[in-house]
């Protein structure tokens, strides 16, 4: 872009990257475990977020130069390892959320179409993979063709949801079918929040891209701490709705397609019709965006943990993140940060895509969110403690240490809940840790 966002256009790429598709894909999940209390989990879920973004904004005024997260670790830690490890568990983040995505996708499209085999395989995979390979396929012609893409499907899921949890409030209360859910409070209702924090990815992607920002430090800082807030305020609103509207035996049954059964009591067929259209288009945009930013992210890393870049602070905080009216994308060398290029990194889309086509054929909704809930609740944990650390420097130290147990206890209650509900999913996401963990150590080691 030729010119730099204000706030309003940050607060829409912030809210746009959280609300994207995790609110479809993962409200199911989340209430299965959690029931009325729902909300309770996304609130908690929520306000560990706002103390990680805390976090995040304060590392930034600490640094000697605007950095992106990674570049933040690298300063502060004075650790170029832990910078490239957090690198890839990002990387890898993006794609257990790619792989929600497409889940999601294939899920609500299965059912708007009424369609559950194509010849002998069953067609919510297809479906899947088919997004992947599409959004894989746009992200190859450039930035240009996905960023006009991501344009025309941003604009309507927020204002779909807030219709759908407005009409669903004035439903229940007439119908006096609303509670509070405070009764529902148990072990099983906290450690849903857990589940639920993939649901607040995406606020971090202003932090790589700050060169396209006016007035930086100020404008990132008030967007990610007010689009937290409000996103949180909108999950809490559709998670009462759905939870108070829907029996939780058809929830659980139905985890994926949870929040378009649920606007069957207002308006029949045609409101599953509509809230699977918005999840269709919801899921393909969080899909398409994130696929870029990730394929972005990991060719940058990639550079730097080969010593293809001069410095891994500057390749890593060239870019990555996404723009109103489409991407920027800054070389890492002998360029400005404020350069773009249109050019796709064509191995990395097609690696990337390919495990998440992988991913979310072989993989279970609980164990691919359970997957990159992890992976942000370990970042988001991390930077808290780095934080911390600096605690001389802060204006509040408070913030960061709630910030990082609270990440800590969520990552623990995770394992806990896999470990007593679902061993096999804690087991599958063990692996998949253990097999990217050593794709980062073993090559730096030989």
């Amino acid at each position: 872009m030729s010119e730099k966002i204000g706030l309003p256009e940050a607060i829409s790429i912030a809210v746009g990257g959280m609300v994207g598709g995790g609110i479809f894909a993962v409200l199911g999940v989340v209430a299965a475990g959690a029931g009325a209390a729902a909300w309770i989990a996304f609130t908690v879920s929520g306000f560990i977020a706002l103390c990680a973004g805390y976090s995040f904004v304060r590392l930034n005024t600490l640094c000697s130069e605007l950095r992106s997260p990674i570049g933040q670790i690298e300063e502060i830690s004075e650790s170029s390892q832990l910078a490239g490890l957090i690198g890839w568990l990002l990387t890898f983040g993006y794609v257990g959320t790619m792989a929600m995505y497409a889940f999601a996708f294939g899920s609500y499209l299965t059912e708007l179409v009424g369609i559950h085999h194509l010849l002998t395989l069953p067609a919510r995979p297809v479906f899947s993979v088919g997004a992947v390979v599409l959004f894989g396929g746009l992200n190859l012609l450039g930035a240009h063709a996905s960023g006009r893409t991501e344009d025309a499907l941003v604009a309507a899921k927020v204002i779909l949801l807030l219709l759908f949890a407005g009409g669903g409030l004035y439903y229940g209360t007439v119908h006096n079918t609303i509670s509070s859910g405070v009764n529902a409070i148990s072990i099983s209702a906290l450690t849903a929040a857990a589940i639920a924090f993939v649901a607040f990815e995406g606020w971090e992607l202003l932090m790589f891209d700050q060169n396209s920002i006016r007035n930086p430090a100020e404008t990132v800082r008030k967007a990610i701490y007010i689009s937290i807030v409000g996103t949180t305020v909108l999950y809490v609103l559709v998670a009462v709705v759905t939870t108070n509207l829907v029996s939780l035996s058809t929830i659980m049954a139905n985890p994926e397609t949870a929040l378009a059964i649920a606007a069957e009591p207002l308006l029949g067929q045609l409101g599953f019709t509509l809230i699977a259209i918005a999840a269709v288009i919801s899921t393909a945009s969080a899909l398409n965006a994130t696929l870029f930013s990730a394929s972005r992210l990991s060719t940058q890393i990639a550079h730097t943990t080969a010593g293809e870049t001069q410095g891994s602070s500057n390749a890593a905080s060239t870019d990555g993140g996404r723009t109103l009216s489409g991407y920027s994308e800054s070389t890492p060398t002998h360029r400005s940060s404020e350069d773009t290029t249109t050019t796709p990194p064509t191995r990395t889309i097609v690696v990337i895509g390919t495990l998440t086509a992988i991913f979310t054929i072989y993989g279970s909704l609980d164990s691919i969110t359970s997957f990159a809930s992890g992976a942000f609740m370990t970042i988001f944990g991390i930077v808290s403690v780095l934080a911390f650390t600096r605690r001389n420097s802060l204006k509040s130290t408070v913030v960061p240490a709630v910030g990082a147990i609270g990440s800590g206890a969520a990552l623990l209650a995770l394992l806990w809940n896999l470990h007593r509900t679902n061993p096999d999913v804690l087991v599958t996401v063990a692996v998949i840790w253990m097999i990217v963990l050593s794709i980062y150590w073993v090559p730096r080691r030989r």
